[in-house]
């Protein structure tokens, strides 16, 4: 209803329940993939996992299907394990760095070195870091994405929203962009081996 052609579900997911989820989304597709005109993409957000445990845990998902992996990073409204930033990072199973808090600029530039995008969130709370993650981010060259963290229908954003949520951060126009735009659709067609297509994650 928002205009955008793909969606990633990742529900918050540990060792306890990661097969489970993946199962259910593939469920999902399979039953209901097609009934709203968009690309629904299976994944996961590790949550709360000891750094010492993502790269395992991410490499499992992969190879119970997750197409996308997410990482929740340190924010500074929930009490996250130091480490978890870099370890998310380290990981190349994982996609997407979500809500990272007070990013370092060591970590920023690990981001770029190895194509992990870094949020940029319009979720209340975690985005209080936003405009730190932006301006780390800009001067490592990593690349970023707007992601609505969405927990329930309210949450979900339409493009215009997700560019004053790139602004408010401090982005310039160039990167707001490729936040909102270049960023999502270069990382759908990673995942997918599909063209430039417009996503929301």
């Amino acid at each position: 209803m928002l205009g955008h052609q793909a969606l990633a579900i990742t529900d918050h997911a540990d060792a306890g329940n990661l097969e489970a989820l993946i199962a259910g989304l593939m469920r999902l597709r399979e039953a209901q993939g097609a009934s709203f005109g968009l690309q629904l993409l299976i994944g996961v957000e590790l949550t709360h996992v000891a750094p010492d445990r993502i790269a395992s845990l991410a490499r499992r998902a992969r190879s119970c299907g997750a197409e996308v992996v997410i990482v929740h990073g340190e924010t500074i409204v929930e009490p996250v394990a130091p480490g978890t930033n870099a370890a998310a990072i380290a990981s190349p199973d994982v996609d997407i760095l979500a809500h990272p808090g007070f990013l370092s600029p060591q970590e920023a530039r690990d981001a770029h070195d190895r194509g992990c995008y870094i949020e940029i969130t319009s979720r209340k709370g975690h985005s209080l870091t936003n405009g730190h993650v932006a301006r780390v981010c800009a001067e490592a060259g990593a690349a970023m994405v707007v992601n609505t963290d969405t927990h329930a229908p309210s949450d979900l954003i339409d493009s215009a929203f997700a560019q004053s949520v790139a602004r408010a951060a401090g982005l310039s126009a160039d990167l707001v962009h490729d936040a909102t735009v270049a960023g999502p659709e270069a990382l759908l067609a990673r995942i997918t081996g599909h063209p430039r297509q417009r996503a929301l994650l």
